[in-house]
């Protein structure tokens, strides 16, 4: 009980001075070690799910895009839809925060004591292609079913090669009604049947990544060009 060592002399201390009975005091040491614990539990989260951790919500520029829905992404916060099991679409063009939105939405979960995994779906797609090398597909596939939010970035940044749209619709049918996915793309829905080499197998995909979904759409100008612009105007000239 590491937590209760580190601050048991401290503890003593403010017993001591404050008059505690012994329940107060036991009271104090068991709070420091079930936050001690629940800190390590957070951080192991952390470190699972990949993210980044300097993407927040509250380091979320909002001001940059006025038609963005602040009271929706903070309702989506709460993670109501996680316990729903349903999935959130974000789509928009490159550079308008897209997987900053995403990832602060996964912190959140994270927060909360959920699982989340981050990945890009060219490289979830390659993990489990090579798996079938050695075996190991099947327990590849568990590791994007465990996390109770998958975050699937750049959907439709590339294209879909085989036996990828295979491995797409595997970790999106075994994830259907059981974990939520959050998918980001620079494509619109109506764009996505497009993107597989199966009308049938797209069909059956989007039938079940759609169905409840919230979707978001991000409209307007990049937010990475806007600060380069703002960055060139200010540049002093030599």
């Amino acid at each position: 009980m590491s937590g209760v060592m580190e601050t048991l002399e401290a503890r003593n201390r403010q017993a001591i001075d404050g008059q505690w009975s012994y329940m107060d005091f036991l009271s104090r040491l068991l709070e420091d070690e079930t936050e001690r614990r629940a800190q390590k539990q957070l951080s192991m989260r952390l470190r699972r799910s990949t993210l980044n951790t300097t993407k927040t919500i509250e380091g979320f520029d909002f001001q940059f895009n006025p038609n963005l829905n602040r009271q929706q992404i903070l309702q989506l916060a709460s993670c109501e839809y996680l316990r729903q099991h349903r999935n959130l679409l974000i789509c928009g063009p490159s550079g308008v925060r897209k997987t900053h939105l995403a990832q602060a939405l996964g912190q959140e979960a994270v927060r909360q004591g959920l699982d989340v995994l981050f990945v890009s779906v060219q490289k979830m797609l390659q993990h489990l292609n090579g798996g079938r090398a050695d075996g190991s597909w099947e327990r590849r596939l568990g590791n994007y079913l465990r996390p109770d939010l998958l975050i699937l970035d750049d959907f439709g940044l590339k294209p879909i090669q085989k036996p990828g749209p295979e491995d797409l619709y595997d970790v999106i049918n075994e994830r259907y009604e059981r974990g939520s996915i959050l998918l980001t793309s620079n494509r619109a829905p109506n764009e996505w049947p497009d993107l597989f080499l199966d009308p049938l197998l797209a069909s059956a995909e989007l039938d079940r990544l759609l169905d409840r979904a919230e979707v978001i759409i991000i409209r307007g100008t990049s937010f990475r060009a806007q600060n380069r612009a703002r960055l060139l105007e200010e540049a002093p000239m030599t």
